[in-house]
This record gives C-alpha cells, structure tokens and sequence, in this order.
C-alpha cells in the first residue's frame, strides 16, 4: 500500500483517474467498494482518506489490498467532515479526472470507464454522476434534483405542502419521479456519493468548501461549477448502488444538525441577498426551527426506550 504519489512516472502509466474515497466506519463496504473500484479496467489510484474510524475497516483493507500499489491510504487521525477529507489528500491526486466516491458506493465493471469516455468527448463537462440506486434497484432520490430553491424548501420543512398542495406546483427539488432522460443530461445538481470531476475544473473553482462537515458541501461545489462556466452532466445509462447512511448511522441527530447548519451555511452564501430580510429572516428560522422539532422528537423516542414496559399487575 503506497503512501505517495511517485513524482516521476512514464506517459503510459500514469492513472486516467484517481478514486477518493472519505471513510468513517463503513465496515465491510469499504472493502466491497474498493474491491469494485480496482477491478475496473481503467488506470486509476484508489486513496482512501480516514476520518478515524475505529471499526476495523481499515484493517480489512490492509489484509486484502496492502500489496496492491495503486492505493494509497490516508489516515487523518479525526473526522475532518466529508470536505475536509477529501481536502486533506487532493495534493496526492495526480490525473485529470477524480472520483470523489463514497464507501458504501458500489461501481460496475464498466462504470468507471464509461463515465470517462463521456469526459474525453465533452469538454464543457466539469462534473458528471450517473443514476444512483438503492441495494433494491429503486433510483434514490438525490440521484436527480434540483439546486433547492429557498421558498419550496421552506415550504417542505414546514409541510405546508400538504396543507396546500399548490403551493408547491412546478418547483421540486426531487426529479427522480420524472422519466429518465435518453442521453446525457445537462442537470443543476448529482448525488454527491458519485461526483466525477475534471482536475482543470477544480482547480479553477477550487476544493469543497470545509465550512461544511456533512451535507450541503456538494450543493455549494454545484453552485459554485456553474458559476464559473462548467457544466453538470447526468448519464442516464450508467449507474451505481449507493448503500446510503453506512457511516452515518450512529448518531442521527448529529447528523441532522449538520444538515441544518449546512443549509443554513447555503442559503446565506448563495440566496440571501436575493430575498428581502423578512424572507431571509423566515428561512433561517423555519431551518432551526424543523431542526429542534426533530430534536424534540429524538428525544421523546429516547425516553420511551428507557422507561420500562407496563404490564398487568399480578
């Protein structure tokens, strides 16, 4: 297992691709995802970047893959969040196009390689993801959606949609409803567990924003992409199983707290100038407020776990 990037290496063999892979106690996917990523026929690196996982996951991967010179391993000693991981090993990534994948994602044999061939014949491409599935083939809903617009997001937090169900008409942030398209597929935003990035583009735009720690890191890369001329594309007839949460199930109501502050984060980087202070005022309350209702709600589950069962008097 390589810990550097040689700095000198023949035309013929330096990687089309290098996969960045930010693992947090993913446990045996890990070792699937990796597996899957190294059997492609493309030539690639594979670096893992650990945010201190206690799990064993590692320790499978070095039993497995330590002799295999195309991975490189990252141990970053903390969570560094998904931005600060994937960061923290971008100056050992050495080709012109990564993949920032999640470790419970899951590539086919061909995944790697098509979506490489679409990058070599569209230049404007700065971002492509493909359609991103559930372990049961269903397609997941961040697979295809929308940059979120502050007002239907507001409206969804606060379930005034189903009060008024016109309210909503025409604005969604989930596409995966709609028909999938037959060809590539300019789109606003992809699953952030797939992101297949030109190097040229980011280093234009530069490396995910590390204000966030998890969720909303890659709504901002979106944002930011188009805004410096880089186009997003969805490839229709290529895609991947996403086993989603495999790190983040431990602690649910930190991660949503997360999730909150990121879109609080979003909203007052990219859409709060757009609206007027009332509005914006309304937002932000309307993302704490959804967030301590969740809260409340935890910890009502909590303490029903704790009291013991009532039964009949004997």
């Amino acid at each position: 297992m390589s810990e550097s990037v040689p700095s000198e290496v023949a035309p013929a063999l330096r990687p089309e691709l290098v996969v960045i892979v930010v693992n947090y106690n993913a446990g045996a996917l890990l070792v699937d995802c990796v597996e899957a990523v190294l059997a492609s026929p493309v030539r690639l690196e594979l670096i893992i970047s650990d945010n201190g996982s206690i799990d064993g996951s590692l320790a499978l991967v070095r039993e497995r893959y330590g002799k295999d010179p195309r991975v490189t391993l990252a141990e970053n000693g903390a969570n560094l969040g998904f931005a600060g991981g994937n960061n923290r090993v971008l100056p050992l990534a050495a080709a012109p196009y990564l993949l920032f994948l999640n470790p419970d994602c899951i590539v086919g044999p061909d995944t790697l390689g098509r979506m490489l061939s679409f990058m070599e014949v569209t230049p404007d491409a700065g971002m492509a993801g493909c359609v991103v599935r559930n372990p049961d083939g269903s397609e997941q809903t961040a697979s295809r959606r929308a940059i979120p617009d502050p007002w239907i997001g507001l409206v969804r937090m606060l379930r005034l949609d189903r009060l008024w169900p016109r309210i909503a008409a025409g604005r969604r942030l989930d596409l995966t409803d709609e028909p999938l398209p037959y060809t590539p597929t300019r789109v606003q935003a992809i699953s952030g567990s797939f992101m297949l990035v030109r190097r040229a583009a980011l280093d234009q735009v530069g490396p995910l924003d590390e204000g966030y720690f998890l969720h909303c890191e890659d709504l901002d890369w979106f944002v930011r992409f188009a805004r410096a001329g880089w186009d997003i594309y969805l490839l229709p007839d290529v895609d991947v199983v996403h086993h989603k949460g495999a790190c983040s199930t431990g602690r649910p109501l930190r991660v949503e707290w997360h999730k909150h502050r990121g879109m609080a984060r979003f909203f007052g980087k990219f859409q709060r100038e757009d609206y007027s202070w009332p509005f914006g005022l309304a937002v932000m309350l309307g993302i704490w407020a959804h967030f301590a209702l969740l809260a409340v709600g935890e910890g009502l589950r909590r303490v029903r776990r704790l009291l013991p069962m009532a039964g009949p008097e004997r």
